[in-house]
């Protein structure tokens, strides 16, 4: 019996739920309940009816399933599958931060640890941040942690002064403008397409800019065949499924190679899916102080994403 077939096998047996983030590799995409960006993703975990959840991602969005489900087996086949981005942002420091600004409300993005979600008025995705942002009075004093790219595009879309942490994340910050300008010369029948992580050099090139989901939405839509993508390289393979007759081009950071890979997000594989749902290891512990904290400013997030909905 091959891998997958053992796994969804494993996954009955155990009523298990597969949540895959579309920077996984495609074998683990196609094996998942659902394959989402961080909202969505969110949504299922605070919505799933399985005794366990195995999170096909990295580890803040495995914490983030756990909050929302204190009562279940949370797994993550890797627990060195971390985030670059995320451990730009310490808890003491970041606490440290804050306390400059006491007036000021604390927006973070999901792409942080538990303990800095601890410290936040609300969360974020990249598909909602400007929603969450503009929930707040224009008199509001913000604080946007732990992206600065991100911070700064949403500043620059809602005339907003937030306080930006210093962070990044180093798959779409070390991407090269210079590189990507060869690419749209050499490619004038496409379109650049960008994740507001990247540098405002390139989201200021760029004919589209929005969260994979968006991204995903926006090909599948628009009338162009080819399209320069400046994001993890993971999204074109659901990308190639929903516009199989469009041509997608990955922007690099060099011209050596031809990819844009998370090392952490590919550092999930199936044999490594299969064990953790066998032996039901790696498993997300937390303190259940942190759960209790750490869930609030989720669940606002999730009940103004819901509120703007109807």
């Amino acid at each position: 019996m091959d891998l997958q077939k053992k796994i969804l096998k494993l996954k009955k047996e155990k009523n298990a739920v597969i949540l895959a983030h579309f920077y996984q590799i495609p074998e683990i995409q196609d094996i998942a309940d659902y394959v989402e960006d961080s909202l969505g993703l969110s949504q299922k975990a605070a919505n799933t009816n399985a005794n366990i959840i195995v999170f096909c991602g990295v580890k803040f969005m495995a914490e983030t399933a756990k909050i929302l489900n204190p009562e279940k087996k949370v797994l993550l086949p890797d627990m060195n599958a971390g985030c670059s981005l995320s451990d730009s942002c310490a808890y003491e420091d970041f606490k440290k931060f804050i306390e400059k600004y006491p007036q000021h409300k604390v927006v973070s993005y999901i792409n942080c640890s538990a303990e800095i979600k601890t410290l936040s008025d609300v969360i974020c995705t990249s598909g909602n941040a400007m929603k969450i942002v503009n929930s707040f009075p224009k008199n509001q004093s913000l604080i946007f942690a732990p992206d600065k790219n991100l911070g700064g595009y949403i500043n620059k879309i809602s005339g907003r002064n937030m306080v930006l942490w210093d962070g990044t994340c180093k798959v779409h910050d070390l991407l090269n403008q210079t590189e990507i300008l060869k690419l749209k010369i050499k490619n004038p029948d496409a379109k650049l397409i960008a994740h507001p992580e990247c540098k405002a050099a390139i989201l200021e090139l760029s004919d589209f800019v929005g969260s994979t989901a968006a991204m995903l939405k926006f090909i599948k839509n628009d009338e162009c065949k080819k399209f320069i993508v400046a994001t993890e390289s993971g999204i074109v393979h659901q990308m190639k499924k929903n516009a199989p007759g469009k041509q997608f081009i990955i922007a690099t950071s060099d011209k050596t190679c031809s990819c844009n890979d998370c090392e952490f997000m590919k550092l999930n594989t199936l044999e490594k899916l299969y064990n953790c749902l066998k032996s039901e290891k790696p498993e997300i512990v937390l303190d259940k102080q942190i759960i209790e904290l750490a869930r609030k400013p989720i669940q606002k997030m999730l009940d103004i994403t819901a509120m703007t909905k109807i």
